[in-house]
């Protein structure tokens, strides 16, 4: 397969669940990928599994809520492969509270990763996707972008804002080449989900619950956002920026359960 022969890609959280997905299938495409994860030792095992099958892989131990180490990612793709054509923001953190009960602490690491890190990731290409006169930003945001859920404030006050970050940049850009793009996953089969599931009374009920809550009767999988972002990072999708593609089983058009 070939869908991103000869391009550079940034996938961020690469490590596990999504990310992971999305960064071997990229690889499998014909892409040169730097996965870059907070867990160093989990983007490594990625890499290893990449190359073994013959994937041009790096990568990168790197926290996206430092601009510093942000900078320092891109400096990597650049040194190995040369200046990303692709950027993946996939890393995320999911911060619940009452909103009176959230503590600054709280609400500064949600939009430190899930709002500014993707800003940080996003300012360190744009300088080379618009030197190259392309380039195409995919925004990993979440149902949580557009639905709101009780008691999960403030992860969607980030994701909202995310969306106007991707709407905001790919009309600042766009004439220039660079699109901008997001795919808006609602409960998908990850690990991160099980352990969630496993924090429960009964993990079996919680999870037939999320199951139930969409359309399809199931959660979706890493692979299905993983095609969403490939079709979003690919010149199958060249006439679209500014999008918000739901990968959500039909979870955001039901009016109530």
């Amino acid at each position: 397969m070939s869908r991103l022969l000869n391009e550079i890609a940034i996938v961020t959280g690469g490590g596990r669940g999504i990310g992971e997905a999305i960064a071997r299938m990229f690889a499998r495409e014909g892409a040169a990928v730097l996965i870059a994860d907070k867990d160093g030792d989990s983007a490594a095992r990625v890499v290893a599994e990449i190359q073994a099958t013959g994937g041009k892989a790096v990568a990168t131990t790197t926290d996206i809520s430092d601009p510093k180490q942000v900078d320092t990612m891109s400096q990597a793709v650049k040194d190995t492969f040369g200046p990303a054509s692709i950027l993946i923001n996939n890393a995320g953190i999911s911060v619940f509270a009452d909103p009176l009960k959230l503590t600054d602490d709280d609400w500064k690491k949600c939009m430190s990763v899930d709002l500014e890190g993707v800003w940080y990731c996003t300012r360190s290409v744009l300088p080379d996707m618009l030197a190259q006169g392309v380039g195409s930003i995919v925004n990993i945001a979440s149902i949580h972008s557009f639905q709101i859920i009780k008691g999960c404030f403030p992860y969607p006050v980030a994701k909202h804002g995310l969306i106007g970050m991707t709407r905001a940049l790919a009309v600042e850009y766009g004439s220039q080449g660079v699109r901008v793009n997001a795919v808006c996953p609602s409960y998908i089969d990850t690990k991160m989900n099980t352990d969630w599931f496993n924090t429960t009374p009964d993990p079996a009920a919680a999870r037939a619950a999320a199951e139930n809550w969409h359309p399809l009767k199931r959660m979706g999988t890493a692979d299905e956002v993983a095609y969403a972002a490939l079709y979003l990072a690919s010149k199958e999708s060249g006439f679209v920026t500014g999008s918000s593609l739901m990968i959500d089983g039909g979870r955001s058009i039901v009016y109530h359960d």
